[in-house]
C-alpha cells in the first residue's frame, strides 16, 4: 500500500486535544483538509507522523507548548485603566480586545477581571503553555508529480 511522503498532498481529519483531554480543534464536520507534506502548512511534529503513513491509518502526534504557542508568560497579564478603553465598551471577563502594537500589528487581549478603576487583560494565546495532542486519520494521498 502506498505511503505518504514529502511533496505529497494528503487529505486528513484530525482532533486536537490539550493534555487534560479538552478538545480545542478539529476538522469541520469531519471533512478532510489538504496538507502538503514539507510545505510547513502544519506543525513539523505532525508532518513527521504523516510522512510514511498509509491511507486509512490513524496516528497521534504531540506538539509541545514550546513548539506550539509557547509558555504562559506572567508579564503578558496587565492591568489597563478603564479610562483607556473605548467609552462605549462595557468590559466583561472573557471579552477580547485588539491592542495596537508599536510595529503596527494587533495583539488580542482577553479580559480576565473587571474592576472599578481598571481591567486585567491576558495577552497570552489561549493555548499558551499547553501541549497539543493531534489525533490524525489519513484519508487520501495525492502523489507529488
Amino acid at each position: 500500500m502506498p505511503t505518504a511522503k514529502k511533496g505529497d498532498t494528503v487529505l486528513l481529519t484530525y482532533t486536537i486535544r490539550t493534555s487534560d483531554g479538552t478538545v480545542v480543534g478539529k476538522t469541520q464536520d469531519d471533512a478532510p483538509v489538504p496538507v502538503t507534506i514539507g510545505n510547513a502548512e502544519i506543525f513539523p511534529e505532525v508532518e513527521a507522523v504523516l510522512d510514511g503513513m498509509e491511507v486509512g491509518k490513524e496516528s497521534e502526534a504531540v506538539v509541545s507548548s514550546d513548539n506550539a504557542f509557547g509558555p504562559r508568560r506572567d508579564e503578558m497579564i496587565v492591568d489597563i485603566p478603564r479610562a483607556q478603553l473605548p467609552g462605549d465598551l462595557t468590559p466583561e471577563p472573557g471579552m477580547t480586545l485588539g491592542a495596537q502594537q508599536p510595529d503596527g500589528s494587533t495583539q488580542q487581549l482577553t479580559i480576565t477581571k473587571v474592576g472599578e478603576e481598571s481591567v486585567t487583560v491576558d495577552g497570552n494565546h489561549p493555548l499558551a503553555g499547553e501541549d497539543l495532542h493531534f489525533g490524525l486519520t489519513l484519508v487520501e494521498i495525492k502523489t507529488a508529480a
